[in-house]
């Protein structure tokens, strides 16, 4: 997978205009940050499947790249669905609560924030499929692995490392390498 590159932008809590006058869109009203970048894939195409079938049978040698794309696909949403998972674990641990993805589905998630996140993961299972039973079934499949992502010990110790590290911070911005080297420590 290539590079990917973003930055966290910290909403300024007391009032003051954000980072160079950009404005929160109101499902970001509620967070501390958001995320500008990081995605593998900047345009979603009609659908993958389309896609894919269109590629593969014009040539056989496109296999390799559209495996790479669904791959980078796949890798979005699961990307998408950490933060909200995170804030949903935050949450359950704080109420002692048991987490997993059979607790937590796709429909309760919405109730911890990542709006913004949850529209995007929507935009990309309909790209996905046509079929509504492809996009439950991707979705239930990645749900899965990213909150066994999130469940995972020294994943949850980073992202508790990372979101110390917001709240602590006096900055406007946080680079991606700024992240690497917190999420490392």
């Amino acid at each position: 997978m290539p590079p990917v590159f973003f930055q966290i932008i910290i909403k300024q809590m007391n009032g003051a205009p954000d980072y160079e006058g950009s404005t929160f869109q109101s499902s970001h009203d509620a967070g501390v940050a958001r995320v500008d970048g990081g995605r593998l894939i900047q345009s979603l195409p009609y659908t993958v499947d389309g896609l894919a079938h269109k590629l593969i049978d014009r040539n056989d040698a496109m296999m390799p790249l559209v495996k790479d794309y669904i791959t980078a696909f796949e890798a979005d949403i699961i990307n998408l669905l950490v933060g909200p998972l995170a804030e949903a674990k935050y949450v359950h641990e704080r109420d002692n609560e048991p987490f997993g993805h059979q607790l937590v589905n796709w429909h309760t998630l919405e109730n911890y924030g990542g709006d913004s996140d949850l529209a995007l993961v929507r935009e990309y299972l309909q790209s996905f499929s046509a079929s509504t039973e492809r996009q439950e079934g991707k979705l239930d499949e990645l749900f899965a692995t990213a909150c066994n992502f999130v469940i995972d010990a020294s994943n949850w110790q980073a992202i508790t490392r990372l979101a110390n590290y917001i709240l602590d911070t006096d900055k406007a911005i946080i680079s991606c390498e700024e992240v690497v080297s917190v999420i490392a420590s």
